[in-house]
């Protein structure tokens, strides 16, 4: 069957330049956007339950700006002034770079690592005399947790924001010939918002192994999977499918 919608269940782009936009009007298919999940703070009370003291860490962990956003949010309301020898170790340059918008970088201890986790691992091990602070989702990777015990390093965990199922109810008699999906939440919130959800002839596209295994572990096929060597990227892969079914 040939592509004509497509939905991709995250926010729309934010620039015109985005791939997305590119492939639509390239290969004549509409694509809209929509966020099958969002992202809810928690508050500060939540915060003192999990018994977390701000001043006595030394370092931070940030593995995503809404791990940045959620940290500063919450020194806010506890009216907490992040001292200046804190130290940052962040897991990409994007996150790195993000931390701006809450402090002065050029003179802050900033650590960043190669975006992935272990990569950032191999910086905190230098500095083992340091007390973490991981402030993070309440769907935090298995990974994570693992490499930073390994390190036998002193570090906690703080449930700073949570990951929660949007309201797609809207949604419920429209139709796409592709739904794309990039973490098991998505797939969590399908089947939360339409229980009895049937693939029938929807093409399911997927990014990353955990979002096919939690996919196929709801009964889905997952026609479209990303990244391969051949097509590293999402948009890629949806072009290149559709290039393959809509010239028959």
């Amino acid at each position: 069957m040939k592509v004509k919608t497509i939905l991709v269940s995250q926010p729309s782009p934010k620039s015109e330049s985005s791939p997305y936009f590119e492939l639509a009007n390239k290969q004549k298919v509409k694509i809209d956007f929509r966020s099958f999940i969002h992202v809810e703070g928690a508050s500060s009370k939540e915060i003192r339950v999990q018994k977390i003291d701000l001043s006595s860490f030394t370092a931070v962990i940030f593995t995503s700006r809404n791990a940045v956003d959620h940290f500063f949010r919450i020194a806010d309301e506890m009216r907490f002034t992040v001292p200046d020898a804190l130290k940052y170790f962040c897991e990409s340059e994007a996150i790195a770079f993000y931390l701006q918008k809450y402090v002065v970088y050029r003179k802050r201890k900033i650590y960043v690592g190669n975006k992935t986790f272990p990569e950032l691992t191999k910086l905190i091990k230098k500095h083992k005399s340091e007390k973490f602070l991981l402030p993070c989702s309440d769907k935090l990777k298995d990974l994570i947790p693992q490499e930073l015990n390994e390190l036998q390093v002193d570090w906690t965990k703080g449930v700073f924001y949570k990951t929660v199922v949007s309201d797609l109810s809207d949604l419920e008699n429209v139709f796409y010939d592709i739904l794309v999906f990039f973490s098991p939440s998505g797939i969590d919130s399908l089947f939360k918002n339409f229980p009895q959800f049937k693939q029938n002839e929807t093409r399911i596209a997927v990014f990353g192994n955990s979002t096919v295994k939690a996919a196929e572990d709801a009964g889905l096929k997952c026609n479209i999977k990303v990244p391969t060597p051949e097509t590293p990227s999402m948009s890629m892969a949806l072009e290149k499918y559709i290039v393959g079914v809509n010239k028959k």
